[in-house]
C-alpha cells in the first residue's frame, strides 16, 4: 500500500523529498491526475527529486506509480464508527484502522519462520528502549511463561554487554518503532557481529534498524504529522502476539498453561 509505504520511508527521506512525500500522502486523490512535472510544481522540487522517490517506493517509472496509486484509492477502505468525533471514537477509529492495515499486509510465512526461530533459539533476547522497552518487557515475560530463556534490557550498556556474549544459538528481538534509535541499532549490530540473529520489530522502512536486521517485521508507520510522543505501540504489541500464539500452537497444550495456572493459584485471593 503506498500511502502506508510513504509514512514507513518517511524518516529516511531528504527535506526536500519529504515535501513530495507530504504532498502524495496529502492530496493523492489529485496526484493520479498529474504529470510528473505538474507534482514536481505542486511540491515546490525538481522533477528529479520526485522521481528519487518514485524510485525509494519500488516503483521503475511515475506511469506505474500512478496507476498502482490509483488502484490503491479505488479500494474499499477501512469504515469508521458514524458518531461524534471526540477522543474516544478518534482512538477507536485510529487503532482499528492501524490493525487493519497490518492484517492485509501480513507475511504470514515470515511470521511461521520466526516463530520456528524462537523455538529454535537457546536464548531469547529483548532490546528496547524509551516507549517501546515496555512492550519488550512484556514480550519476555510471555515467553519466559512458556519456559524459554527469555530477557528484555532497556540499558543501552547492558544491552551491548549482553548482545557481545551472544551465539550463534541465540536470538535478537529489537523493538523500535521508527528504527532511528542510536542505542537499540547499536546494540543490534552488536549482537549481530557476536553470531547471534537477529529480528526488528518496526515501522520504519528502510531505517538503520531495518537494514543490520536478518528478519524485518513490519508495523503499521505513524502519520508525519503527529507528533512522535504520541504514536501508539498497538502494531508493535500485535506482531508479539502473533508470534507468541504462533509458538504456543506448533509445540505448547493446554497441560503447560495449567501447570502454570496451579503454581499461580496459591498467590490469589481466594
Amino acid at each position: 500500500m503506498i500511502i502506508n509505504q510513504i509514512k514507513g520511508i518517511y524518516n529516511s527521506l531528504t527535506k526536500r523529498e519529504k515535501k513530495v512525500a507530504d504532498y502524495i500522502i496529502e492530496r493523492a486523490d489529485d496526484v493520479i491526475h498529474y504529470s510528473i512535472t505538474e507534482l514536481a510544481n505542486w511540491a515546490e522540487v525538481s522533477e528529479t527529486t520526485v522521481y528519487r522517490v518514485i524510485k525509494k517506493l519500488g516503483f521503475n517509472g511515475y506511469q506505474d506509480f500512478k496507476i498502482s496509486l490509483a488502484k490503491e484509492l479505488s479500494e474499499p477502505v477501512f469504515e469508521t464508527v458514524e458518531t461524534e468525533q471526540d477522543i474516544f471514537s478518534n482512538l477507536y477509529n485510529k487503532i482499528c484502522k492501524s490493525l487493519s492495515l497490518i492484517n492485509q499486509n501480513l507475511d504470514k510465512d515470515l511470521l511461521n519462520r520466526v516463530a520456528e526461530r524462537i523455538l529454535a533459539s537457546k536464548k531469547l533476547i529483548f532490546f528496547g528502549v524509551g516507549r517501546s522497552f515496555p512492550v519488550a518487557l512484556d514480550s519476555s515475560l510471555k515467553f519466559a511463561a512458556l519456559g524459554f530463556s527469555a530477557m528484555a534490557y532497556s540499558d543501552p550498556h547492558m544491552q551491548v554487554i549482553v548482545g557481545a556474549g551472544l551465539t550463534s544459538e541465540d536470538t535478537v528481538i529489537s523493538i523500535s518503532h521508527s528504527g532511528f534509535i542510536r542505542d537499540v541499532f547499536k546494540s543490534t549490530q552488536v549482537a549481530k557481529d557476536a553470531g547471534a540473529f537477529t529480528i526488528a520489530i518496526t515501522s520504519g522502512v528502510n531505517s538503520p534498524l531495518s537494514k543490520i536486521s536478518d528478519i524485518v517485521i513490519y508495523t503499521t508507520p505513524s502519520d508525519p504529522s503527529e507528533n512522535e510522543f504520541t504514536h501508539d505501540r498497538i502494531g508493535e504489541m500485535y506482531m508479539i502476539e502473533i508470534l507468541y500464539n504462533l509458538v504456543v500452537s506448533k509445540k505448547f497444550t493446554d497441560k503447560h498453561f495449567n501447570k502454570l495456572k496451579n503454581v499461580i493459584e496459591p498467590k490469589k485471593f481466594q
